[in-house]
């Protein structure tokens, strides 16, 4: 039994470590790989500092600019506009979303059975009023553009539901996009690299 659930911790453990609050869905470096770049600029320049601090995006600008920019400095990518041969830019946009996925196959199956206990527990109720209605999203589309032929050759699309819309942290929203910007761009390669196939 103490076997049990120490494997049941551990499990439990590994799931939490794993979800992250943030869906990330970037497209394939296939392309991005094969121009071997090393060379980028940003595509627009950066939003003015003092203009709307109450508009989520110029708070977001800076921080996604600075963040963007040390992971591909880490790569090798050199900023410097008048040599680049991509450009990077963002879009960012509030969305809304009905409900949660669900997490688990649908409650219709083709196989008769029987289910033994048909009481609702508590915590499902609670989840099913928390998951429910609408919920806030913050959407970023983070794309690399080649210059020379002004065609996306990557993107990468990451959105979290918002949970407390009016709290503000500038700390936590730079820890929390330096983290999901370092997974969005793991795939990446290094400057000037070409994958062997």
């Amino acid at each position: 039994m103490r076997i049990f659930r120490l494997t049941a911790c551990a499990l439990l453990s590994l799931g939490l470590l794993a979800c992250s609050g943030v869906e990330i869905e970037p497209d394939p470096v296939d392309e991005f790989t094969a121009a071997e770049y090393r060379y980028y600029r940003w595509r627009t320049k950066p939003l003015p500092v003092d203009a709307r601090p109450a508009d989520p995006v110029y708070r977001l600008d800076p921080v996604m600019r600075s963040e963007v920019d040390a992971i591909l400095r880490e790569k090798g990518y050199e900023l410097e506009p008048d040599r680049a041969e991509f450009s990077v830019d963002y879009l960012y946009a509030p969305g809304l979303r009905e409900g949660a996925e669900p997490e688990q196959a649908s409650n219709i199956s083709p196989i008769p059975r029987i289910t033994a206990n048909r009481q609702v527990d508590q915590a499902s109720v609670d989840n099913a009023i928390a998951l429910g209605g609408l919920k806030e999203t913050r959407n970023i589309l983070l794309r690399f553009n080649d210059i020379a032929s002004h065609r996306v050759v990557w993107q990468v699309r990451m959105s979290k539901i918002v949970e407390n819309a009016n709290r503000v942290d500038e700390k936590a929203l730079a820890e929390d996009l330096r983290k999901y910007l370092s997974r969005a761009m793991g795939d990446l390669p290094e400057a000037g690299s070409r994958t062997i196939k």
